[in-house]
């Protein structure tokens, strides 16, 4: 899942990509699903031995993404996660903001489609701006919100007032998959504070 245009990183995705495919004979593998809600191609990208999808995420340049559920290449994907993490780069480059190190994920609950941020600190984190997204394009902003030293906040899917205990992810019927997704928190310049997947 690289970023669509206009977003960070999204002319460096579709550089690497023209680099190593444009105008070259590639093999496609398909896995679950030959077609997306909006009937694009899902695909495998193959240059001889090379998983050229598993090259974007490696270079921190896309989030791997199962929509149909985790395959048979969901570990080769899950290792250039990693690769990325360590090599701090693009997407996957860890933020530095002070509160990067309070904020904790309590609880992702599948079934209610909550979730539960504890900030471990003593002392308040602006959150404004800071983003919460799934493998695919659902993302939450937060808005003017600040969360108090050792305090938490529960994310919902619905229709509700925000308030200091509870925010609504409106416009969504469901955010995190039953067939398995990763929860993605980044700060206000788009660093990673944390992930988690299932």
């Amino acid at each position: 899942n690289a970023p669509e245009k206009g977003e960070k990183y999204h002319n460096e995705a579709r550089e690497f990509l023209e680099s190593k495919v444009l105008n070259k004979t590639v093999l496609l593998k398909f896995g679950k699903e030959k077609k997306d809600r909006y009937n694009r191609t899902l695909a495998y990208v193959f240059l001889g031995s090379e998983n050229i999808n598993v090259g974007l995420v490696e270079s921190g340049l896309a989030n791997y993404y199962f929509p149909s559920g985790k395959d048979a290449y969901y570990k080769s994907f899950q290792e250039a996660w990693n690769l990325c993490i360590n090599n701090n780069v693009n997407l996957c480059e860890i933020s530095v903001n002070p509160c990067s190190q309070c904020i904790k994920l309590k609880e992702l609950n599948i079934k209610s489609q909550e979730i539960i941020f504890h900030n471990s600190c003593d002392f308040s984190c602006d959150l404004s701006s800071w983003n919460l997204k799934d493998e695919g394009r659902k993302k939450f902003i937060f808005q003017d919100f600040i969360l108090n030293g050792n305090d938490e906040i529960t994310i919902k899917i619905g229709e509700g007032t925000n308030n200091n205990e509870i925010l609504f992810w409106k416009d969504e019927t469901y955010v995190w998959t039953k067939t398995g997704d990763t929860l993605f928190l980044r700060d206000s310049d788009g660093k990673l504070v944390l992930w988690r997947a299932y």
